[in-house]
């Protein structure tokens, strides 16, 4: 079962096509700090402007430089569940150890859609799967009851939960029978859904701040959750900052303000942060002990 912090991987540019040195640099760094596992080409690293080649040369390029020091869940989400199976076999023939999958956004589909789509994947593909359920971005929201349906897909891991329904875990952990993986898809939150009985998170943090949000997780996990609030008050500004703008602009520039990636490109139509925006990374960057930045003056 995946616990601990994950990081939703960037996807680094430079002239406009994927940054390979400085990915490969990015995740060596992350598994030096800390971070328990990776999760390359979900919403952060940019999978929706991401060619299919890229998405697939992300996933392996991912996983060749892990080297299985950590686990890997690869993106391979898509409204077109026919592109999720064929994401899903390339990420299982690349050496993944899970494939992450959200629902079907823009298509809307009822809970019967939603459960055939993760059915005729869990079929189709001998991998664990991660259901990522964001109704903020997919409109659609995965009901428990649903969940505790796909939870008896064979190839089922577990899920991300990105519903901002702090109950919703507890809910999961009474009607699901078998052990899961309950991560959390919002790192603001994330305090409460682990004293629900969470696993950990599939973080946007942990990109700038891989050790302090490994360290938070290992708190929790250990139900020392006096120290993990005091994580948790050093990492909260950061937690805002970072959806300042649409998520992964902020992240990006943040990475980018830390010496970590080259660029802070992100592709249309994600625009560049505006200052406003890089006032206040900044400043959360400096609250975490992270950068040092002038007072205002």
């Amino acid at each position: 079962m995946f616990k601990g912090s994950f990081t939703a991987l960037i996807t680094p540019f430079k002239a406009g096509k994927v940054d390979d040195q400085s990915f490969q640099r990015f995740v060596d760094w992350q598994i030096a700090q800390g971070s328990h596992g990776l999760v390359p080409v979900g919403t952060t690293g940019e999978a929706p402007t991401l060619s299919h080649e890229e998405h697939r040369h992300v996933i392996d390029l991912c996983i060749r430089t892990a080297r299985k020091r950590v686990p890997v869940i690869a993106g391979a989400g898509s409204n077109s569940t026919e592109e999720a199976i064929e994401l899903t076999e390339f990420a299982k023939k690349a050496g993944a150890d899970a494939a992450l999958h959200s629902t079907g956004y823009y298509n809307k589909p009822t809970q019967e859609g939603l459960f055939l789509h993760f059915k005729a994947i869990s079929d189709a593909v001998d991998l664990p799967f991660i259901v990522y359920n964001v109704p903020g971005r997919a409109v659609v929201d995965i009901s428990a009851a649903t969940m505790a349906r796909i939870s008896e897909l064979k190839n089922f891991g577990g899920m991300k939960d990105a519903t901002s329904k702090m109950e919703r875990q507890s809910q999961h952990r009474l009607l699901i029978r078998k052990p899961y993986a309950a991560l959390t898809g919002e790192d603001a939150s994330a305090l409460g859904f682990m004293a629900h009985g969470g696993h950990g998170a599939i973080s946007v943090s942990s990109n700038v701040a891989p050790k302090l949000c490994a360290e938070f997780q290992n708190a929790c996990l250990a139900g020392n959750f006096k120290r993990a609030l005091e994580i948790q008050d050093v990492l909260m500004p950061l937690h805002d900052a970072l959806f300042v703008e649409t998520n992964p602009t902020p992240v990006k520039y943040a990475a980018w303000r830390l010496g970590l990636i080259e660029s802070p490109d992100c592709r249309l139509p994600m625009a560049p942060l505006g200052d406003a925006g890089k006032k206040a990374v900044d400043a959360a960057l400096a609250h975490a002990g992270l950068l040092e930045v002038k007072a205002a003056e």
